[in-house]
């Protein structure tokens, strides 16, 4: 029933409203048979006083039983409702003495205390009560029975008297507390409603946290859930506007030079020279291309740390595997010696498996890119030790150590870094390349749950990329 609602009012107020509608609805049904009760025991206690004075009239006279019924016995029944009154008077014989014949009693002479009974006569109910009296005749006992009974009409009027009051103060009670909860959601939801006020109004460029004001304190943390938001998207749209500043300067230069080449392609007057300008413009051509997929890499592992991709088990062994086979040709190309270490057949992670075969991409592309030919560059993939100071506490949660190594001329110690930096290189200027291969590479880590570090081989010259990501327990 409150899932169709959408007014948080209407809402509260049926939280309110059912169990005070209930409780209105005992409580009367509590007081009606209070007031039938006490409306009953007035009424009975009428019935036995009539039926006593009329038993106290009952004599001998002659050797035979009498009675006189006096008329204060049915005067005190006299009501605005006007109730008849019957009676009936009879010996232990079944002898009438007094009254109608027809009155619906089945007297108990044997009864100690006085019997009270509803029934029906002449189509009306009617409340009874039975009186016996022991009548005592020269040593002889007898015993007399006085039934005396009195309609109901004052009995439920009585009864009207004392229940709807009761009842009508309930009802305003329950009318009063739903305008109180009415006006008192109105003025309490103005704060909430004031804060709607300001985000409506707000500049939609700005990015301010929002302030709680004189806002209540269950509420409170809806705001503070708004401004974490808002950090997070000041933080997202920050990362953003570097991007495309730095995308635009880095953009803006092979662009130049491409169009250099162009135009002096157009006022080259000696054909034997244009293959030469062609062959310069197709590699700055490809060294746009190879810029911008940078950048969409980039803008993708930014977008990876937001959760934006999905995410689920991955083998970084088939991974590598794939890589490998990818970079094979350039590795022949520079004749450099590429291959794959590992102890294990997979190593299961959670991440996005083209994030993760991009990191393992950038990582093996620049070892090969930095290596001189003859060189040698090694992908490992095994278990982290447990005694590695890098690796993430995940208590028995295992980890892979990715390790990526060649022996190239390395990276000192003090730039190691600054690489991660987008556009920093630490390469000679006709050196081919980025800058981002590696900031991309740390962007991946990071949305993966991982860490990563460069440091030197213990032997010789070069650099080891050291990469640690969380596993995946095996399924029992």
């Amino acid at each position: 029933m409150f899932a169709a609602i959408d007014s948080l009012r209407l809402r509260l107020l049926l939280w309110l409203l059912i169990p005070m509608t209930a409780y209105v609805g005992l409580s009367a049904n509590d007081a009606y048979d209070n007031a039938a009760a006490s409306a009953t025991l007035i009424q009975d206690r009428a019935l036995l006083g009539s039926a006593r004075m009329i038993a106290g009239q009952v004599t001998w006279q002659d050797g035979a039983p009498v009675v006189t019924i006096p008329p204060a016995a049915l005067e005190m029944f006299a009501t605005p409702a006007q109730d008849a009154v019957y009676y009936q008077v009879r010996m232990d014989d079944n002898t009438l003495l007094a009254g109608r014949p027809d009155f619906p009693a089945d007297p108990d002479f044997a009864a100690v205390q006085p019997v009270y009974a509803t029934t029906t006569f002449e189509g009306r109910a009617l409340r009874v009560v039975s009186y016996v009296r022991a009548l005592y005749d020269e040593g002889t006992l007898r015993m007399v029975v006085v039934s005396v009974g009195q309609t109901m009409l004052g009995h439920r009027q009585m009864v009207d008297e004392l229940w709807q009051p009761s009842l009508r103060r309930q009802i305003v009670l329950l009318l009063l507390a739903i305008g109180l909860v009415v006006l008192g959601l109105t003025i309490e939801l103005r704060p909430m409603l004031a804060l709607k006020d300001t985000l409506a109004a707000r500049d939609p460029a700005s990015l301010e946290p929002l302030r709680a004001g004189s806002l209540q304190l269950e509420l409170r943390p809806i705001v503070e859930a708004i401004n974490q938001y808002i950090q997070r998207l000041n933080a997202q749209v920050i990362v953003q506007k570097r991007f495309i500043a730095d995308a635009a300067h880095q953009l803006r230069t092979p662009l130049t030079v491409m169009d250099s080449q162009i135009q002096f392609a157009r006022q080259l007057g000696d054909p034997q020279r244009l293959p030469q300008v062609l062959a310069a413009l197709h590699d700055s051509s490809r060294n746009m291309t190879d810029l911008t997929n940078k950048l969409l890499q980039l803008s993708q592992a930014e977008a990876s740390v937001s959760g934006a991709f999905p995410r689920g088990p991955v083998d970084l062994v088939a991974v590598a595997a794939t890589v490998l086979e990818e970079l094979a040709g350039l590795a022949l190309k520079k004749q450099i010696d590429l291959g794959m270490e590992t102890t294990v057949e997979e190593a299961i992670t959670t991440g996005n498996e083209a994030q993760l075969a991009g990191m393992l991409m950038n990582l093996i592309d620049n070892a090969l890119r930095y290596t001189p030919a003859h060189g040698k560059v090694t992908l490992g993939i095994a278990p982290a030790e447990k005694d590695d100071a890098q690796a993430a506490d995940t208590g028995t949660t295992p980890q892979w150590r990715i390790t990526v190594t060649d022996n190239g001329p390395g990276i000192p110690a003090e730039a190691r870094e600054r690489v991660f930096e987008r556009f920093y290189r630490n390469a000679a200027p006709d050196q081919p390349g980025s800058g981002l291969g590696l900031a991309i590479v740390r962007e991946i880590v990071q949305a993966s749950q991982g860490s990563i570090s460069l440091g030197a081989p213990d032997a010789g010259s070069g650099l080891v990329v050291r990469v640690w990501l969380p596993g995946v327990l095996p399924r029992i």
